[in-house]
């Protein structure tokens, strides 16, 4: 998959976003700084109706979110490993609690600790096309 987005479209390009991730839980998100990882990560909350204010997790690695979808409580969850050095670190912190949980799991910075991650793991590469415009593509798990 492939999408095209600026800031005025990112919320309908999320809904795109879940409907083609399908059951996917653990998203693994790559990119520069800037890239707007963060920035999709929010839409995507905004569009699963979290009411929390989602920023990004750099200091305190997780950030646990609700939301409710047909009816039932969830629970998402929001990494962020740019402060870990490796997966050995990223343990102790208790992200594999979180990846393994069955929840869905949307990650930042992924390449600080590539081995504790799920085989099901969705990757997406996001880059800047210009100051407005971001590209997001994701690994051949979905179309």
């Amino acid at each position: 998959m492939e999408l095209k987005f600026s800031l005025d479209s990112i919320e309908e390009n999320a809904t795109v976003f879940w409907k083609m991730a399908g059951d996917t839980k653990v998203v693994a998100f790559h990119g520069d700084m800037g890239a707007g990882k963060t920035t999709f990560i929010h839409a995507l909350c905004d569009v699963k109706g979290i009411k929390d204010a989602v920023t990004s997790p750099t200091f305190s690695i997780i950030n646990e979110y609700r939301y409710k979808e047909a009816g039932k409580e969830k629970t998402l969850f929001h990494l962020d490993f740019y402060r870990l050095k490796d997966e050995e670190e990223a343990t102790r912190a208790g992200v594999e609690d979180c990846l393994y949980s069955n929840n869905i799991c949307l990650v930042e910075w992924p390449d600080k600790a590539p081995g504790i991650f799920p085989v099901n793991t969705l990757h997406v590469y996001m880059e800047v096309l210009d100051e407005k415009n971001r590209k997001l593509r994701t690994d051949d798990k979905i179309s």
